[in-house]
């Protein structure tokens, strides 16, 4: 199964502005010496060393992440980094032609990207939308109708399946379960199962006690998953300012991938008015929190656009 990341901001976009494009560039050419110009090598070992906060972006997209087997293609909310995702499956050859689209909740970053996706103008398309809601088809039919719209679903081209989930979905060599977390007006998690691999989408989540309890059911969920993509978006301060917004702490996220003994991490979310330069900051102060916590076992990474994971 490969997991990529086409959208990683939460509540709304954030593209990179040209002030911090600028400061990127001064901060590159205030480390360069004349040594690393000499040779296209030179330049090119130079580069490699940049930090990665100065020598690329996170990127500025509303959540979406897919998951591809070998027979199925899965996309976990429809932000506004599905755009991106479409127009890369646009230029290949065979495009995909089948889509199962897994909405965590409704709120605007989850699903404002929809009305700009290609492959659901295209006829040969087959899009199969999910929820554990009710009211699929309605609820995101109604994001695009006047005023707020100027093209209705109906007049998407391709072919469109509204699903109820209430219970497991099993798909070819796939199963997916979900998970209801807290977060205002709900959020849904997924997990993903092929053999015996395991990933789990959980964005939009506040831990609380009750996820740390090794009850059967969470147990069975969550027990040595080989990858989560979980909402980590606040400090420690800030989680305690926001409480009951439904987002976590990034401490809070390592402690419950430490207690279910999941392998891989990613830190996912991230808050719209953070810069490249305080999201990698996070990611250390988390490699810090686990070293102090003595934590081992756990691969920690910051999701950022065009990020692939194997697993």
């Amino acid at each position: 199964m490969r997991v990529r990341f086409w959208g990683v901001r939460g509540s709304l976009p954030a593209p990179l502005l040209p002030a911090q494009i600028k400061s990127k560039i001064s901060s590159v050419l205030a480390r360069v010496t004349p040594d690393d110009l000499i040779s296209p090598e030179s330049r090119e070992h130079f580069l490699a060393g940049l930090p990665p906060w100065l020598f690329g972006t996170v990127g500025g997209n509303t959540p979406c992440v897919s998951a591809h087997s070998a027979k199925e293609l899965l996309v976990f909310d429809c932000g506004s980094g599905i755009r991106e995702l479409g127009l890369v499956h646009a230029a290949e050859t065979p495009k995909p032609q089948r889509y199962h689209i897994f909405f965590s909740h409704f709120h605007w970053d989850h699903l404002q990207g929809l009305p700009f996706f290609s492959p659901a103008y295209d006829p040969s398309v087959t899009l199969n939308f999910y929820s554990p809601t009710a009211n699929l088809e309605s609820t995101l039919s109604g994001q695009m109708t006047a005023p707020y719209f100027p093209v209705q679903m109906e007049t998407m081209g391709s072919a469109k399946k509204f699903h109820h989930m209430k219970g497991r979905l099993n798909l070819e060599t796939l199963s997916i379960d979900y998970k209801k977390m807290k977060h205002p007006g709900d959020s849904y998690s997924y997990i993903v199962r092929e053999g015996n691999k395991r990933f789990i989408y959980a964005t939009d989540t506040e831990l609380d006690t009750a996820d740390f309890i090794k009850t059967e059911e969470n147990v069975k969920y969550f027990q040595n998953a080989d990858l989560i993509v979980l909402d980590s978006q606040y400090t420690l301060d800030e989680a305690i300012d926001k409480n009951n917004w439904g987002h976590n702490a990034f401490s809070m996220a390592v402690d419950f991938a430490a207690n279910w003994g999941i392998k891989q991490m990613v830190l996912f979310h991230h808050d719209p008015a953070y810069n490249d330069h305080k999201l990698y900051t996070i990611l250390q102060s988390a490699r810090w929190y686990m070293e102090r916590m003595n934590i081992k076992g756990i691969t920690l990474t910051l999701a950022q656009e065009g990020l692939e994971i194997e697993i």
